[in-house]
């Protein structure tokens, strides 16, 4: 069920008998598609961000979408529905992906709690897989689909789009050159949450559920709840069963430049402060089910080859920004304003905006007084950098083939990054840890710098902390 590249079966040919003739057919071996076949493709999740995911992934035709997923075709799945008439609709991915024989690669736009289930599904049936960000819900699951992905041989790409925008050349070329010296600060920003967090979960509504939504599998992986309005379509977001918070929406794009420009790797501790709101005099609100409305996070990491000195990073989210550095002009906007990098050198700063396939607008100050922009993105850029295309181009050519090795996020990279991302969230969910007092007061324990070992995936000095390395799985959806 593993897809192997052309390449690699005639290699194996070759070493058997170099007189003996293989039709073309067979020379890729099970699942292997020339590059001038079209893909069969399919999508979980076909509303709002998986509807242009699988539009791009199709590239205007060029491949075959034989099938979408969705558990509320009554949305904008429909629409999507609609633009690929020829597709067999689903509810459930597993459903889909047992009966379907035809699929090569499927596209996984859901919410952040089926992101891994439904990847680890397709990914033991040989099938190549493009998973939104963040890869996926915890970091148990990151390190899984990391592990599969080389394990089944299948090409893989997280949907961080900004990776593939050629303007980070632009970044590389001034970390590389060593312009601003060694990098030992970042700040990362962003004006998330856009939609309600940091409240009460709302009550459970039956009588409110959409006729076309199938709740059940909706929830999938998460704990049974009744249908609960202002989760779906969108703002599960803010809540640890289904979403990852701001953290986990925006992280992915834009601590993805640091991780990637500096050649980090697995933090080495986590610390995280979390705004508190009060519905009544003295007594903090307390919603431990959900991400705060605002958080600051401490990362540090080891030097790098390109950082060449220990780096502490830091995050800002609920539109919380980092203050003017002074080699920047005080009326000039930092980043892209609300949401945003700096990397500090000792020479020097670079800002960007948010890598989600905008313009990054990349820009160098040196301590001298020194300004460089980098260049706009050009008119004809392809959609989204190219990124869902260049995926679709690694499956035709094969595991390991120049072009999967040379797709910006494939797992081997997005997985590490993405458990970056989510010790920050393991962070935030640890200040919510408490017990009670002999006085009768609470006890935020969880509130100091946790240390991590990266490889064995613990946090070593608070036990408890590790109960959100991964989670528990409703019957039928473990991975």
């Amino acid at each position: 069920m593993r897809r192997t590249s052309r390449r690699e079966f005639v290699k194996r040919a070759a070493v058997g008998s170099a007189f003996f003739i293989v039709p073309r057919h067979v020379l890729g071996g099970p699942g292997f598609t020339a590059p001038s076949d079209r893909l069969g493709l399919a999508a979980i999740g076909a509303g709002g961000k998986g509807g242009s995911d699988i539009r791009n992934a199709s590239v205007g035709g060029r491949e075959r979408v034989v099938a979408l997923c969705d558990v509320d075709f009554g949305g904008s799945a429909g629409e999507t529905a609609k633009a690929f008439p020829d597709a067999v609709r689903y509810a459930d991915y597993r459903r889909m992906l047992d009966e379907r024989k035809d699929i090569d690669a499927v596209t996984i736009s859901t919410p952040d709690h089926v992101h891994g289930p439904a990847a680890a599904f397709a990914m033991r049936r040989g099938i190549h897989v493009y998973v939104q960000k963040p890869l996926t819900h915890n970091i148990a699951e990151a390190r899984l689909l990391t592990r599969l992905a080389r394990e089944q041989r299948v090409v893989t790409q997280m949907g961080n789009q900004g990776g593939s925008n050629p303007q980070l050349r632009t970044v590389q070329r001034w970390v590389d050159s060593g312009i601003i010296g060694p990098i030992a600060t970042v700040k990362v920003w962003t004006n998330r949450p856009v939609w309600p967090q940091g409240g009460e979960m709302p009550s459970p509504n039956v009588a409110a559920q959409p006729k076309t939504l199938d709740w059940n599998l909706w929830l999938g992986p998460a704990p049974w709840r009744e249908f609960t309005p202002g989760l779906h379509p969108f703002s599960w977001r803010g809540w640890w069963d289904f979403g990852t918070g701001a953290l986990g929406d925006m992280g992915c794009h834009l601590i993805d430049i640091p991780f990637r420009t500096l050649g980090l790797h697995y933090p080495l501790d986590a610390e995280s402060s979390v705004g508190t709101v009060y519905s009544q005099m003295w007594t903090p609100d307390y919603h431990p089910d959900g991400a705060p409305a605002s958080s600051f996070t401490t990362l540090h990491f080891a030097a790098s080859a390109k950082s060449r000195v220990p780096i502490e990073m830091t995050w800002s989210d609920g539109g919380i920004r980092p203050s003017h550095p002074e080699m920047i002009p005080p009326d000039m906007e930092i980043g892209g304003g609300a949401n945003g990098v700096m990397m500090i050198g000792e020479k020097g700063i670079i800002t960007t905006n948010v890598n989600d396939g905008t313009d990054l607008r990349p820009r160098l100050f040196l301590a001298d007084g020194t300004m460089e922009a980098g260049p706009d993105n050009p008119p004809d850029i392809e959609p989204e950098s190219g990124h869902q295309r260049l995926w679709v181009d690694a499956c035709k050519a094969g595991f390991d083939s120049p072009e999967h090795r040379a797709l910006t996020s494939s797992f081997d990279y997005a997985g590490p990054m993405t458990e970056t991302v989510l010790m920050g969230n393991l962070a935030i969910r640890s200040t919510m840890l408490r017990r009670q007092t002999a006085s009768g007061g609470w006890e935020f324990y969880g509130r100091k710098k946790l240390l991590w070992d990266g490889e064995a995936m613990r946090v070593t000095n608070l036990e408890e902390a590790n109960r959100f390395v991964g989670r528990e799985y409703r019957a039928g959806w473990e991975v």
